[in-house]
């Protein structure tokens, strides 16, 4: 089941070149060019306010966003580029390219847990730690997951949870090749200082007995 996409609103831009990207950018704009997908470049522009606001999101050049230009078919988009002020480090113009719903992308994949009533680490008092609330994942276009679901039921203190127990969607993979923590359930720490001093008088213990 895909996830909702986010729109990402833009007008189109009148006149290409240097001269009509300045003017668009004196306007409040950013201009930004759409390319890819069998069809001509088209040339846009977005607000400077929403686009620096995404950009202050995180991981835009990430995010798959639904492009809705009036007068234009809505089309899925991935951002492959924005260029920056040298000095001022603010956006001055954005490189988007359409997706079929067959190509591949990198995105982050929200990571849900559920079962914690049936966790048996968590009901004797252990503590969820969560790595990785997020996963990059290649996944296609047309079918990128809601969310990655972690199964707490039965899991006891120690036990860890690595991307090779989640269930993928079809034709997904993560980007990091090596069987990689999501979480962990860890005990909690009265129990952890009290198996460290325990810990600490059998060592003390082993110490002595070597001693004599």
């Amino acid at each position: 089941m895909a996830g909702q996409i986010p729109d990402l609103h833009a007008t189109v831009r009148t006149g290409t070149g240097k001269g009509a990207a300045r003017q668009s950018r004196r306007e409040g704009n950013v201009p930004g060019i759409v390319y890819g997908g069998g069809q001509d470049p088209l040339a846009i522009e977005i607000p400077f306010n929403v686009l620096l606001k995404r950009l202050k999101a995180g991981r835009f050049l990430s995010t798959l966003f639904n492009l809705k230009v009036e007068g234009q078919e809505d089309v899925r988009v991935i951002c492959r580029n924005v260029q920056r002020d040298v000095v001022k480090d603010l956006p001055t113009h954005l490189d988007l390219m359409r997706l079929r719903r067959t190509s591949k992308v990198n995105l982050f994949i929200h990571v849900e847990f559920e079962g914690e009533e049936e966790c048996v680490g968590l009901k004797r008092g252990g503590v969820l730690t969560v790595v990785r609330p997020e996963v990059e994942l290649i996944v296609t276009a047309g079918d990128i997951p809601e969310k990655l679901v972690v199964n707490l039921e039965g899991k006891n203190v120690g036990d860890t949870i690595t991307i090779s127990q989640i269930d993928l969607p079809e034709g997904a993979k993560p980007t990091i090749d090596r069987d990689f923590v999501i979480a962990n359930i860890q005990a909690p720490s009265s129990l952890q200082s009290q198996e460290n001093a325990e810990g600490a008088e059998e060592a003390d213990e082993e110490e002595v007995a070597a001693e004599e």
